[in-house]
């Protein structure tokens, strides 16, 4: 590889609107190609590394910083092939949450439209038997309950959570809805929505919009993996390079 121009620090980091210390930072975590040194010690970097720096900032949002360090560490410690494992790897979990999404939102279309299911035994259902129900801890029950997502009565006699159809019902939706990744806030609306009018609008609008969600992660992901190519072209780095030639000088 060769740098065409000499570029100090401080002309990548405006060029990425990054501190030069930051520069410093993506070289020393191998974002960066290692950089030549002046006889004084300043590095010297080149257009190589400024594609390098565009590649990284690109590949940053759509898979997130962690990711997008091992990715360039990989390619510039010679590893192309881990370097395109880790991509596979966020598009496979990417694709399992679209599956989970198709799933929660079919079950959870089937479950809105039902009415709320009878019970085991009149009376409701107290927390422990409501958890195991579920196949969750009392303890979730509790948190959900303290988020103002469930609201179970209580029983006059005793003080324990009672646990009606309805209540049971809003249970098994939070349940669902955790686990496919829902924040209580974004959970809210659509118990709020069942409960005031009984349809399923505001659910269909929360899967839709996780939807589009994920529909704009995955192009920006198609973006990074582009500029990434790009820099493995430009950069001329093939599959099993060392990285030999990025010596300190």
């Amino acid at each position: 590889m060769t740098n065409d121009r000499r570029l100090r620090p401080v002309d990548l980091a405006r060029s990425a609107g990054v501190s030069t210390q930051q520069i410093r930072n993506y070289e020393d975590a191998g974002v960066l190609p290692p950089a030549a040194r002046t006889a004084s010690g300043y590095r010297v970097f080149g257009e190589t590394h400024r594609g390098a720096l565009r590649a990284y900032r690109t590949l940053m949002r759509g898979y997130g910083p962690v990711t997008a360090t091992a990715i360039m560490r990989a390619v510039h410690e010679g590893d192309v092939p881990g370097a395109l494992a880790l991509l596979d790897a966020a598009h496979a979990a990417l694709h399992e949450e679209r599956a989970s999404l198709r799933a929660a939102s079919e079950a959870l279309e089937l479950l809105a439209a039902e009415p709320p299911a009878p019970l085991p035994r009149s009376g409701g259902l107290r927390i422990g038997e409501v958890a195991v129900l579920l196949g969750v801890r009392t303890s979730a029950l509790r948190v959900w309950e303290g988020a103002g997502l469930l609201t179970p009565g209580r029983e006059h006699a005793t003080g324990y959570r009672r646990y009606e159809p309805a209540d049971v019902r809003d249970a098994r939706l939070v349940h669902t809805l955790r686990r496919s990744h829902y924040l209580f806030d974004q959970i809210r609306p659509v118990l709020e929505g069942l409960r005031r009018e009984g349809s399923s609008a505001a659910l269909r609008a929360a899967v839709a919009a996780r939807g589009e969600a994920l529909t704009a992660r995955t192009r920006v992901m198609i973006e990074g993996a582009g500029a990434l190519h790009a820099y493995l072209g430009a950069a001329a780095i093939e599959p099993g390079d060392s990285g030999a030639g990025w010596g300190h000088g």
